[in-house]
């Protein structure tokens, strides 16, 4: 009896184990199916997506995403064309048919290209030419290849976001797919399902500091369905999913002007900036007309190994002798030196290792010649008479403490929501270091030892000498939009939250700054359209063993109506020969000239060249 109850005993256990074990399996399975089928996992994967991936393949003809515009309404962020689509699951139907051919045929393609893309792709795209261009069909050859019915291949219109040929790459941004990252900026979202790991999220500029505006709706997507023998599924072959919304998506008016920007970057090129940037600000307003990041980089395969999709713009870099500008804006200001007031230049400071870059020395020179010869050790002197709190101070006044881009206090539930995306902040001295030892101060008065600055800083510090003193917040984008064009928000002219120089201080400045050109380090400035004035800078990198420099040009142009402010940059430059910073301040002054003049021109328009 004893073992009887037993035996029953263990196999109500066994039983009651079997039972729960398959109510966990069902209560798995549901989840898996009801429950969460569209994020899966803490990597929210979607299971209903991935479960049918053999058996179809889709291709995005719109991203969903709201476009990102220049001042005057041009689109950097994709035009609409009409595309022959192809996709590699309708191999197998296109055995032994004259498909590809009658294909071939509309869009003046050899048939033999067409069929080595169908046996090579593994994935649905878009017809393109050898230079990897889209081939854009007229609506005439659309409607012929949809006539034609065949599977797997149809022409339809599409949005490619990003062109290979496009400027303001840097500015504009890129968007790619990083669940850690979409959790932690939409947590709502990723706890309701509505974003996942696989949802496209801005990772770099505008794409990113926009990011949930830009958000917008659902991507528009072609889907081409095949059942178990790869033959197409009557009635669900081809579906499109495509979003209709009055209001939504989004899309930014930015203060960009594409022309200029695309004169900006053929000068780049063809001077062979390979690393630097170049900044055009409006000299009224601040607000940004054109940013040129280099390296290049392209915006549908970003590597993450190298840091080309940064903007070097917005970066940090020691300034050179462009400092010279704050050190004299100081000096000025507080009455401590005149610009007529003369220094005695040897070429050496005496101490310190500190010498002028004119071995020789420059003699006796007055504060306007020292500044227009850029000479070392005439400001190592002014520097010890202002002092390094001065120093801080002017820097201060001038935006140099500050983020330069536009600065939004609260925008929507956004605390202190930044238009430049990746910005950083400049520098003048280390925190642990004293602003009352000499050998600090004077290496500091030359843009070296912990200056820092950024190309956009630079920029919009001649903004403030242009303005009378008072320095703006950079903006880059003007107005976020509806749909419908309605405004859905705008971004007013912002002053920095510092209080500038006086008026009679950047007058002075502005006048030195044109000497330098007509006397000075800048004199091969002097030749452009426009007549300009600027300040030379060149900054060791601390690479003794390459003796590289980085090659600064900070100025504005026309000299009497000032309409531009302008930096360039030119990284990691040899000691030895051509300037190339130079060189490219007098290209910008030139193009910026022919521009307006085209601009001016009856029935110009404002359209890319």
């Amino acid at each position: 009896m004893q073992l009887e109850r037993r035996l029953k005993r263990r196999h109500f256990l066994v039983l009651l184990g079997m039972t729960l074990i398959w109510i966990g399996l069902i209560a798995r399975l549901w989840w898996i199916q009801l429950g969460a089928p569209h994020r899966f996992t803490k990597r929210g994967i979607d299971l209903v997506k991935n479960s049918v991936k053999q058996r179809q393949q889709s291709i995005v003809l719109h991203s969903g995403r709201g476009d990102i515009r220049d001042h005057n309404g041009y689109a950097f962020t994709g035009e609409e064309h009409r595309a022959l689509i192809l996709f590699p699951l309708a191999r197998g139907s296109l055995e032994g048919t004259d498909g590809l051919t009658k294909v071939a045929q509309v869009v003046s393609q050899p048939t033999e290209r067409l069929t080595d893309i169908m046996e090579k792709a593994k994935a649905p795209l878009f017809l393109r030419d050898e230079n990897g261009r889209l081939v854009a069909l007229s609506e005439s050859q659309a409607e012929q290849i949809n006539a034609l019915s065949i599977p797997g291949i149809v022409a339809l219109a599409m949005t490619e976001r990003y062109r290979q040929e496009e400027v303001a790459k840097h500015v504009i941004g890129f968007i790619n797919q990083n669940p850690a990252l979409v959790e932690s900026l939409y947590p709502d979202e990723w706890k309701t399902g509505k974003m996942n790991a696989d949802s496209m999220i801005g990772a770099s500029g505008l794409e990113r500091s926009f990011d949930r505006f830009l958000q917008g709706v659902e991507p528009s997507i072609l889907s081409y369905y095949v059942d178990g023998q790869g033959k197409p599924l009557r009635g669900l072959d081809i579906r499109y999913s495509k979003q209709n919304n009055e209001y939504y998506p989004l899309s930014l008016t930015t203060t960009l002007d594409v022309s200029i920007q695309r004169r900006m970057e053929r000068i780049a090129d063809e001077v062979g900036l390979t690393k630097g940037s170049m900044v055009v600000l409006d000299a009224q307003t601040g607000d940004i007309r054109a940013i040129v990041s280099r390296p290049k980089y392209d915006q549908t395969k970003v590597d993450g190994k190298t840091d080309d999709w940064k903007n070097r713009a917005v970066k940090q870099l020691p300034p050179g002798s462009i400092f010279k500008t704050v050190v004299a804006a100081a000096a000025l200001a507080e009455g401590i030196v005149s610009p007529t007031e003369r220094f005695t230049c040897t070429g050496d400071y005496g101490k310190y290792h500190f010498s002028c870059w004119k071995k020789d020395g420059h003699g006796s020179v007055t504060m306007e010649e020292a500044y227009a010869q850029s000479c070392n050790i005439a400001f190592a002197q002014i520097a010890n008479r202002v002092g390094g709190e001065k120093l801080e101070e002017y820097a201060r006044r001038l935006g140099l403490s500050e983020l330069a881009g536009h600065v939004t206090s609260h925008l929507f539930k956004l605390d202190g929501f930044k238009q430049v995306d990746g910005e950083e902040r400049g520098a003048i001295f280390a925190k642990s270091v004293s602003r009352k030892d000499e050998g600090v101060l004077i290496q500091t008065a030359i843009g070296q030892r912990d200056v820092r600055m950024t190309p956009l800083q630079a920029a919009n510090m001649v903004v403030a000498i242009l303005r009378g003193g008072q320095p703006t917040q950079v903006r880059l984008v003007k107005e976020i939009s509806y749909r419908n064009g309605q405004a859905f928000h705008q971004f007013p002219l912002q002053t920095l939250p510092v209080q500038g120089i006086d008026y009679v201080t950047a007058s002075k400045l502005r006048k030195m700054m044109r000497k330098v050109v007509t006397d000075g380090t800048g004199q091969a400035v002097s030749g452009a359209s426009w007549e300009a004035a600027g300040k030379t800078g060149t900054a060791q990198t601390g690479d003794d063993s390459q003796s590289l420099n980085h090659l600064w040009f900070i100025g504005y142009a026309p000299y009497d109506q000032p309409q531009y402010a302008i930096c360039v940059v030119a990284e990691n430059q040899p000691s030895w020969g051509r300037n190339q910073a130079t060189e490219l301040f007098r290209r910008v002054v030139d193009e910026l000239a022919d521009q307006t003049v085209q601009s001016s021109r009856p029935h110009a328009g404002n359209s890319p060249e």
